[in-house]
């Protein structure tokens, strides 16, 4: 016979809004923005906030769509896709997808500065000829 101690779950480790802000990097109020939005969802006891292992989860995920560029709608369909019937194979075949439309973009903005520098190049060098000439 084992005794209801022994077969209790473990407590599920918690954070608050300033463990969570300070780990990620972020203010409080980006932290609540994202709450607002519906991206992550933290356990209210009374007035605090009260951030499960999902919420650090998601949280880092949406701080990691920001940086590769990824707006915040993209990121949150990311998201709620790992919550689909699929889960996981979809949510990959779908960040594939974003990620290709994300690299065309991205080099297609790299070529446009390399071009703008080129350019930059040959107006200095005439400006400089210019400059020379007088």
């Amino acid at each position: 016979m084992t005794s209801g101690a022994a077969t209790a779950r473990p407590a599920e480790a918690t954070w608050t809004i300033a463990q969570v802000a300070d780990e990620f990097g972020v203010t409080h109020r980006t932290v609540r923005h994202y709450e607002d939005l519906g991206l992550i969802s933290p356990e209210r006891r009374g007035t605090q906030r009260v951030y499960h292992r999902r919420d650090r989860t998601r949280l880092g995920l949406i701080l990691r769509g920001k940086r590769l560029g990824f707006p915040l709608d993209e990121i949150r369909t990311i998201i709620d896709l790992f919550d689909a019937p699929r889960g996981r194979r979809t949510q990959l075949e779908y960040v594939l997808g974003q990620i290709d439309e994300r690299r065309a973009d991205l080099d297609q903005r790299l070529k446009d500065v390399q071009d703008a520098i080129s350019e930059l190049g040959e107006f200095e060098r005439r400006c400089r000829e210019d400059l020379d000439r007088l």
